[in-house]
């Protein structure tokens, strides 16, 4: 992941990309569950990942999009077009295993989008943020933060 704007260092977009490793390590279980045919854990990793991004997305799109939203309209309405399809897939599993025998393709695909989301925050969202948000946004990140709480540990 990136590293080298520096924008690690505010706490907001640490436990953010922390969240988004997370989540890619996820991911990389569900690949083997996948791999395996094993639906019942892709549904178990689904509802883990959906876990993770619940409070995830809310600070991002209470705390970090608006503020970025006037720059990078069309770049922020497709972030929250993304978190709608992975947010749809994933809550398919939400009480067990899909019925419908296409969910996996779906859950794969969406799970993709997610993959290439995370880097686009990463590499652009991330660092944009950064550069332009100011003390009182920042502080509205972190509000939204303090109302959601994290599913990570604390950082060591």
């Amino acid at each position: 992941m990136c590293e080298y704007c520096g924008c690690q260092a505010v706490a907001t977009i640490e436990e953010l990309t922390r969240e988004h490793d997370l989540v890619l390590s996820l991911l990389a279980e569900m690949r083997v569950a996948r791999a395996r045919a094993d639906t019942a854990r892709m549904a178990e990793l689904a509802r883990q990942v959906a876990a993770v991004l619940g409070p995830h997305t809310y600070v991002e799109e209470q705390g970090l999009f608006p503020a970025l939203a006037a720059d990078f309209p069309d770049h922020i309405a497709a972030l929250r077009a993304e978190h709608r399809q992975v947010e749809g897939a994933l809550g398919e599993a939400s009480t067990g295993y899909p019925a419908d025998p296409a969910w996996p393709a779906r859950l794969v695909v969406a799970l993709e989008t997610l993959r290439q989301h995370i880097f686009k925050e990463q590499d652009g969202v991330f660092p944009a943020a950064l550069a332009t948000l100011s003390t009182e946004q920042w502080e509205a990140a972190e509000a939204a933060r303090a109302r959601v709480g994290t599913l990570l540990p604390a950082a060591g």
